[in-house]
């Protein structure tokens, strides 16, 4: 028996691959599936089912692709309804893999769908659950995004509460956790940075598995402080349903070299979204007026989804040397499929036909503290709320950038704005966004949040903020 856990730190999404002589099961694949098909391949083995945990939101999985690629059949739980061929799975049915079993376990309440796979090694020994959304470690999934006009997020985390306590919890302690997600996702909220643990140390330290727990505690405390989910939740997840072109087809129109004449045609004709993907130091340096900045080098792919609310979004890239192909496939795997290409030669190709570029300006904590010291500025803080509320500079003005595209009226043309986040990555996207909506009076603090604390400038007292 083989398992292999295959973990995409943009998504904080692990994948699964579990071999057993010569068959292999794959756990919510990710969109580009070559690498499932290879490492079967290489193994001598044949792809024979591929198990999906629930209908994700907060990615597009690989599945149809790659049923129509190996032929391995798609297994959901009970109650899934599909566009494609899948294997519906009952309650407890057992999945024969080489020598060791998966059982599922219904699991609803992330959604009604979800299940959890164990695995049963070999001598009938329950070693492993991959719980998908319904256990992290640390935490659990939300229970607020399959809300239907029958069902409220109170109903789906009581069904969660007793998911856990009835299928779960009454494994052994030495059964291993995969889960589907770790810290950085927006699935839960306060997930743990190891992507492997052990359910008895799960039963002992996360606060949802809590022995004396009620279930009116536990819908109430799981609840609690839950964000509005990304706008493009629900679009993933309708693809996950609906189905969607394949990947190869998506990089194939998506990766193609543009002269400067062709990109410039396609942004103004198009109406395509310049996007710029190279490391923020570079946009601030130089970049094509109006194009919005989203870095590879940060969490790429879910801030795309959060902040281009056309999921249709014609999309034209500029991108660091070699990286077209990364992006195009980072965009798909929260459905952005609508790439029209890249601008070959990147920005020096740009400049070198004459064509005309903006800068962001950018100064260090130190500067902006000598300012904020002898005038009076304006602030702007676009860290997340639980940050905010952490700690921050005593005159700051929030607006998270999760919400920036609604709540960009809060914001005034006539001023100028000083702009940090808790390193330097958001508030060069929030720049970007604010610059190409006709806000020119912009500030970049290098290092954000971090540089600005190691100033004498007066902050708020810190608040732990697991206790917010």
């Amino acid at each position: 028996m083989k398992i292999e856990q295959l973990y995409t730190g943009c998504l904080a999404q692990g994948a699964y691959y579990i071999e057993s002589e010569g068959e292999v099961a794959i756990i919510d694949p990710l969109r580009e599936i070559q690498q499932y098909i290879d490492k079967a391949e290489a193994n001598n083995s044949k792809i024979k089912y591929i198990l999906e945990t629930h209908f994700h939101a907060d990615f597009v999985s690989g599945h149809v692709d790659l049923a129509n690629k190996t032929d391995a059949t798609i297994v959901f739980g009970p109650g899934a309804s599909t566009e494609y061929d899948i294997h519906s799975a009952k309650d407890g049915e057992e999945l024969k893999l080489g020598n060791v079993t998966i059982k599922v376990l219904h699991t609803p309440g992330h959604t009604l769908e979800s299940v959890t796979y164990l695995l049963i090694d070999e001598k009938g020994k329950d070693h492993a659950i991959f719980s998908g959304d319904t256990l992290f470690l640390g935490d659990v999934g939300r229970p607020d995004l399959a809300i239907k006009s029958d069902l409220t997020k109170e109903d789906l985390a009581a069904m969660l509460f007793d998911s856990l306590r009835n299928k779960i919890m009454p494994l052994a302690d030495d059964v291993i956790v995969y889960p589907a997600h770790g810290a950085g996702s927006a699935c839960g909220k306060n997930l743990s940075k190891e992507t492997v643990g052990i359910l008895g140390e799960q039963k002992k330290t996360n606060y949802a598995l809590r022995a004396d727990m009620t279930k009116a505690e536990f819908v109430k405390e799981v609840l609690d402080g839950i964000a509005p989910p990304p706008q493009y939740f629900a679009k993933n997840a309708m693809m996950n349903k609906m189905g969607y072109d394949a990947f190869d087809t998506v990089l194939k129109t998506g990766n193609i070299p543009l002269n400067p004449e062709d990109f410039e045609a396609l942004a103004n004709h198009e109406s395509a979204l310049v996007l710029d993907v190279r490391p923020q130091s570079d946009y601030i340096k130089g970049h094509i007026p109006n194009s919005i900045f989203i870095g590879l080098n940060g969490d790429f792919a879910p801030w795309v989804g959060a902040l281009i609310t056309d999921i249709k979004q014609p999309i034209v890239l500029v991108v660091p040397e070699g990286k077209s192909a990364e992006a195009v496939t980072r965009l798909s795997r929260v459905g952005y499929d609508n790439t029209l290409g890249y601008l070959e030669g990147g920005i020096n190709a740009w400049v070198s036909v004459g064509k005309e570029i903006d800068t962001l300006e950018s100064i260090s904590a130190e500067e902006f503290a000598k300012k904020a010291k002898t005038s009076k500025i304006n602030i702007l803080d676009v860290r997340k709320d639980g940050e905010y509320n952490s700690s921050h500079l005593e005159d700051a003005q929030h607006l998270s950038l999760d919400f920036i595209n609604d709540k960009m009226n809060e914001v005034d043309k006539d001023k100028t704005y000083f702009v940090h986040c808790a390193g330097g990555y958001r508030s060069v996207i929030a720049a970007s966004i604010l610059k190409a909506r006709g806000f020119d009076k912009l500030i970049d603090i290098a290092g954000g949040f971090g540089a600005i604390k190691k100033t004498d400038l007066p902050t708020t007292d810190f608040v732990c903020p697991s206790t917010l």
